[in-house]
């Protein structure tokens, strides 16, 4: 009998870890030091310049953008940042390129066996814009790669580029690329606000590549779980891995606003970092979708950016605009301006059981918000 491929894991070799590594530390700087010195510069230079030609300092970031426009460390900064995101993509693409076989290998292998948890794709199903035609975090092929595309290429680049990103924006919780590090600690968040929850279905909207969602079944192993995301690519890859895994997780094809499950079928439902790669109208009626989605006194718990414009510096907020505009984030100011807490009575959260608040998270911290269904 054939040598079975192994379990299939992310592991860069030594040179390829290298490579990542001073990527990490070249965004990390980017995102650190070079921002501090950019919000030296608008403090003794660009905001006082901005005040002598217009009686007064910039009152939102399109007005901060302007003040920045012209200032070479503000265009260094840009370039700079552009260029390692092309960096990442790079870097992990070796890696990915290389392990790349091992995973369809095990997927294929897995194929011939009993499935624990279902997969359920659509391929009639329309994507929304913007994201429909937006590289997300530029990430090569987007979301979604080709038409049609069945590769585990698309969910691999992203778990591996997801650590490397996330711990340059100073928000990384634990855990190397491929464990569910933030999983567990939206579960952690959970039981410490809902001592009480004890789910026996669960919903991850927008679960990308599933990694995070293993985090659900491992705090709820009796339960019930799903995954949804737009993306065929992703959901395979999630299905493949949580099988791979042994364990029992569902995925489906599907948009968050209409999932195709039934009335008051989950206990919980979750996302994270979902909403930021969203759109305007989508928020709500992704809101309206949870809401009908959850049993009496089930709980929706959102994890996202924290980078409301109250609570950032004039700076940060032309930085992260920079971002929408250049670096494959165009719903990331638009979702940091919308009220969650409005978005959620709206959709029929009773107002008492709403909240909105803030975790910290490694050396910053995640926007919480959420709901509970009334009983």
């Amino acid at each position: 009998m054939p040598d079975q491929p192994l379990k299939a894991t992310y592991q860069p070799n030594h040179d390829e870890a290298a490579r990542q590594a001073f990527v990490g530390a070249l965004k990390t700087h980017l995102n650190g030091p070079l921002e501090a010195r950019l919000a030296r510069r608008f403090e003794e230079d660009l905001e006082p310049a901005f005040v002598a030609k217009h009686g007064r300092p910039p009152a939102n970031r399109e007005e901060g953008t302007e003040a920045f426009a012209d200032d070479h460390l503000f265009q260094l900064w840009g370039s700079a940042v552009y260029a390692s995101q092309d960096l990442m993509w790079e870097t992990v693409d070796e890696t990915c390129s290389r392990l790349l076989p091992e995973f369809e290998a095990r997927r294929q292998l897995l194929a011939e066996q009993d499935a624990l948890g279902r997969l359920e794709l659509n391929e009639d199903l329309v994507l929304p814009e913007p994201i429909a035609h937006v590289e997300i975090h530029r990430q090569p092929g987007g979301y979604f790669g080709q038409p049609g595309e069945s590769s585990l290429r698309q969910g691999l680049d992203y778990l591996s580029s997801g650590e490397i990103y996330m711990a340059a924006k100073g928000i990384a919780v634990g855990g190397k690329a491929g464990e569910p590090g933030r999983g567990r600690f939206i579960v952690d968040v959970l039981k410490r606000r809902f001592p009480d929850a004890a789910p026996r279905s669960i919903l991850d909207l927008g679960c990308g590549a599933g990694i995070q969602t293993i985090a659900f079944k491992e705090a709820f192993p009796d339960a019930e779980v799903w995954g949804v995301d737009l993306s065929a690519p992703f959901v395979t890859f999630a299905h493949t891995w949580a099988e791979d895994q042994g364990l029992a997780i569902n995925y489906r094809q599907a948009d968050a606003r209409h999932t195709g499950f039934a009335d008051g079928q989950f206990d919980l439902i979750v996302s994270h970092i979902l909403f930021h790669e969203t759109w305007h109208d989508i928020v709500p009626a992704i809101m309206q979708e949870a809401h009908r989605l959850l049993a009496p006194g089930g709980i929706f718990l959102n994890a996202d950016t924290p980078f409301q414009p109250d609570r950032i510096s004039m700076p940060r907020q032309v930085t992260n605009h920079w971002q929408v505009v250049n670096n494959g984030e165009p719903f990331w100011t638009g979702y940091a301006d919308t009220d969650m807490r409005e978005a959620l009575i709206q959709a029929g959260f009773a107002a008492e059981q709403v909240f909105t608040d803030y975790e910290p998270a490694g050396g910053g911290e995640f926007y919480f918000f959420g709901g509970r269904k009334a009983s």
